[in-house]
């Protein structure tokens, strides 16, 4: 029943209920009760209250927004720039940020004490609306490795207290719908310590090739690189990258065929730095392969290593059915390597006038220009129709 007829019925029953004896009160509120399904005691404070014609109904009080829309429009900005982490992440990006986001965006003293003044919670309700969640499935191209496999020992379990240089590696494919032919794979490597990530693109997934990759990465680093840990393929499990590892003196160990939760920091940045940004199309062009090694070595890896925080579990408990996690403080790679204290003095300085030389905002939207310059360079599949099948013939 709606409220208008239950108002009909108060208004048809309100005076006669009124001007009846007490013992014809009784029948007429067990009817209004059974028409309207009022509780008896809430019917008879109805009925015996004001008529429906003088009741005044309260004026709906509208509160002011705290945050508005430039303040909104700002943090929106920044979101985007950042790629769309998480309010926890995106809390710490905002202070991470400040000079340069002040200098592109025009904010009166009050909008920005208000910005800064804005929780991960607040952040979160804020944006909910803005909010798009893609789902996609990946397809592993994986295929295991045996030889030297008795001689990798394997790594169970959790990183406690793992030194900078001590990583995870694994390789990314990028065959699209199809995985004929030769196409190009990324080799991810990333620190568990402070979450230091760099990625190479290689054609196929040759030992030589992947070992060349791994080569170029250890270069790169602003650490020695001291151990690597991967999964069972056979790009990893093979004598060249075996005998690279003797020769440096890397620590080479590998996770558990099929448990994946063995490999977790790795999985994770394979999303974050790779699959989200290129997606699942299909690249087996030599010129693909220089645009997105020119994306991975300069800009890309400037811009998540000095200007992207991330968070590191620290405990797991379980209460009842649920598992409650707890993390820390959102920290840059850079902010966790300086941490450390295992950068000398030439190496901290020199890293630091290179992040302070950066403008993020400028990365962002360099990264994008060149991720639509490498998307039409994917190999797309071109289907006919039968008539154009036939006229080709």
């Amino acid at each position: 029943m709606s409220g208008q007829t239950k108002q009909d019925i108060f208004r048809a029953i309100y005076w006669r209920y009124r001007k009846t004896t007490r013992r014809e009160k009784k029948s007429i509120l067990d009817e209004f009760c059974r028409l309207c399904g009022y509780h008896r005691k809430y019917a008879i404070r109805k009925l015996n209250g004001p008529p429906a014609e003088e009741r005044k109904t309260p004026p709906h009080r509208t509160r002011q927004p705290t945050y508005p829309e430039e303040v909104i429009d700002a943090l929106q900005t920044i979101w985007a720039a950042a790629g769309y982490p998480c309010a926890a992440r995106l809390w710490a990006v905002l202070r991470l940020w400040k000079k340069p986001l002040l200098r592109r965006v025009r904010l009166s003293a009050e909008h920005e004490r208000l910005l800064f003044r804005l929780s991960a919670r607040q952040m979160e309700r804020r944006l909910r609306e803005r909010k798009r969640r893609i789902r996609r499935r990946l397809y592993g191209r994986t295929k295991p490795g045996t030889l030297l496999k008795s001689r990798i020992p394997l790594r169970v379990g959790r990183w406690e207290n793992a030194k900078p240089g001590f990583t995870e590696i694994d390789l990314v494919s990028h065959s699209g719908d199809r995985a004929s032919g030769e196409f190009l794979h990324s080799l991810n490597v990333t620190d568990i310590a402070t979450g230091w990530t760099e990625t190479r693109a290689v054609m196929g997934k040759s030992e030589l090739r992947v070992q060349q990759a791994l080569e170029d990465i250890r270069q790169s680093l602003p650490f020695p690189l001291l151990g690597i840990d991967s999964d069972n393929g056979s790009e990893f499990i093979n004598a060249h990258l075996w005998r690279y590892c003797q020769g440096l003196g890397v620590e080479f160990t590998r996770g558990r065929a099929y448990k994946k939760d063995d490999n977790a920091h790795i999985e994770q940045k394979n999303w974050t730095h790779v699959r989200k940004l290129l997606g699942y199309e299909r690249y087996d062009s030599r010129a693909a392969l220089e645009a997105i090694n020119e994306l991975y070595r300069n800009e890309l890896s400037a811009f998540q290593n000095f200007f992207q925080p991330s968070m590191k579990l620290l405990a797991k408990e379980r209460v009842g059915s649920r598992l409650q996690r707890r993390y820390d403080a959102p920290k840059t790679p850079f902010e966790r390597l300086c941490e450390a204290g295992i950068l000398d003095k030439e190496t901290k300085q020199k890293l630091g006038k290179r992040m302070r030389a950066l403008d993020p905002f400028a990365l962002s939207q360099t990264i994008e220009r060149k991720l639509e310059n490498i998307y039409k360079l994917a190999s797309r599949r071109v289907t006919f129709s039968p008539m154009q099948r036939s006229a080709l013939g």
